[in-house]
């Protein structure tokens, strides 16, 4: 990856997946950490085509459909010393069958309560101090 100048965010699109409850899909990583779905969003892409993609990658989970407008803006110091933007949509897909990756070797559905007692990116951490299941 290039590395990103220290006064620039690293742009990541994610995927909010809630099911009938207004709890949020995370992804487990190989390594451990529980993040939110989707990635990088690459130059010249726009924020619909990086979810899908991103979803295809991490998980093989096919997009049925996306929200127009984001429903979160969030910024947090990653773990690697490197500043992240994260732009949630609310995100509707097919089915949960999904495809492990290294990326993805385990989905759940999470309260803030029950995310919070995991090992989570710190955007994960900056997304639980936001979201508000009653305003979904």
């Amino acid at each position: 990856m290039t590395e990103i100048p220290n006064k620039l965010y690293r742009t990541s699109v994610k995927a909010l997946i809630l099911d009938d409850k207004k709890r949020f899909l995370l992804l487990l990583e190989e390594n451990g950490y529980w993040d939110l779905p989707g990635g990088g969003l690459d130059f010249g892409e726009n924020s619909h085509d990086c979810i899908i993609r991103e979803l295809n990658e991490e998980t093989g989970l096919e997009v049925i459909h996306i929200k127009k407008n984001p429903s979160y803006f969030i910024t947090a110091l990653h773990m690697n010393g490197q500043w992240k933007a994260n732009i949630l949509y609310e995100t509707q897909v097919k089915d949960l069958n999904f495809t492990s990756s290294k990326e993805c070797v385990e989905i759940r559905f999470f309260t803030k309560e029950e995310a919070s007692k995991e090992k989570i990116y710190p955007n994960v951490k900056e997304f639980l101090k936001e979201y508000n299941p009653n305003n979904h």
